[in-house]
């Protein structure tokens, strides 16, 4: 399994534990697990506080289903860059006998695949990446732009591990600033301290860091020097199962990647220039790990300033 990266002892004790207090339901796959009534809650509790954190800005909500057209994932040159972590949806298009193959392959847990094929659509990686395409068919933006709150949906990478911390599907909280470029600096470095903020109310320690996207192969590892210099990608960490700390939270500046695929465009005084962007997404279920790890299995036990942020 070319991405399985297993886990520490300390990470597979806490998966335990998890499991055994019926925080997390195991589905015999690693990294895609249910989730209990208890991790629901707390999850459901940090998600309506992003959305009174965002409700002074009054953002634009969009929601987007977990599936993403496949002509959006080859447009922002995924595969490019992340092709270890891209999920297709494939189906099958066979006839009668060719399905009774297949059926006979699948019960023996043979490869059944054969007569599988790729459909227009793949597994969303990202939730912000409907946004772009939606926002560029209204042409171009008035000044100031939009933020847009693309809600905590279901995003899927294949990266499977025995971290707990490191899901194949996940809610991906995720909010997204499309305008000026000074206008989306201002919006990223003011959300990043509200970030922290957020996440030290609930009893987080909760720090920043410059950091670089996973990318793929040894041009990937230029790419990430250069978004490190440039500082586009910062994370916010906290200790979850170690041995260092975990980002549960991060900010990317695209600078004008998505506006120049997509033709987003501002119009300033009646001329047109291209929009920059920006994202910030949430890391729902590590958030919720990391409250776990820092106040206990026993949410009756948790401070009662965490319970009250939360609505426990």
């Amino acid at each position: 399994m070319a991405n399985f990266r297993p886990g520490t002892p300390e990470q597979e004790a806490f998966l335990r534990d998890l499991v055994d207090a019926g925080y997390l339901i195991e589905s015999g796959v690693l990294g895609v697990y249910g989730r209990g009534e208890a991790f629901e809650r707390v999850r459901l509790g940090f998600d309506a506080k992003v959305t009174a954190a965002s409700d002074e800005e009054s953002p634009e909500r969009m929601v987007f289903p977990p599936l993403l057209p496949r002509r959006q994932m080859e447009e922002v040159g995924y595969l490019k860059s992340f092709p270890h972590l891209a999920c297709t949806v494939f189906a099958f298009e066979g006839d009668e006998e060719q399905a009774a193959e297949q059926e006979r392959r699948a019960e023996n847990h043979e490869d059944w695949s054969g007569h599988q094929r790729m459909t227009d659509l793949v597994l969303k990686p990202a939730a912000c990446y409907p946004v772009y395409p939606a926002v560029a068919a209204r042409g171009a933006l008035a000044p100031g732009g939009v933020m847009v709150d693309a809600g905590g949906t279901y995003v899927f990478r294949h990266e499977p591990s025995g971290d707990p911390a490191r899901l194949q599907a996940f809610h991906q909280r995720e909010i997204v600033r499309i305008g000026e470029p000074e206008a989306v600096i201002a919006w990223r470095d003011r959300w990043r301290d509200r970030c922290l903020e957020l996440l030290r109310s609930v009893g987080l320690d909760a720090t920043t860091d410059v950091a670089s996207d996973p990318f793929f192969g040894r041009s990937g590892r230029l790419l990430a020097r250069s978004q490190r210099a440039q500082e586009l990608k910062f994370e916010v960490q906290v200790p979850i199962a170690g041995p260092e700390p975990t980002a549960v939270a991060s900010f990317n500046y695209h600078q004008d990647h998505f506006s120049s695929v997509y033709g987003i465009e501002m119009d300033a005084d009646g001329a047109d220039t291209t929009a920059h962007t920006a994202c910030l997404g949430f890391g729902l279920e590590r958030i919720t790990l990391a409250l776990v790890r820092a106040h206990g299995l026993d949410q009756d036990r948790w401070p009662a300033a965490v319970r009250e942020e939360l609505g426990l």
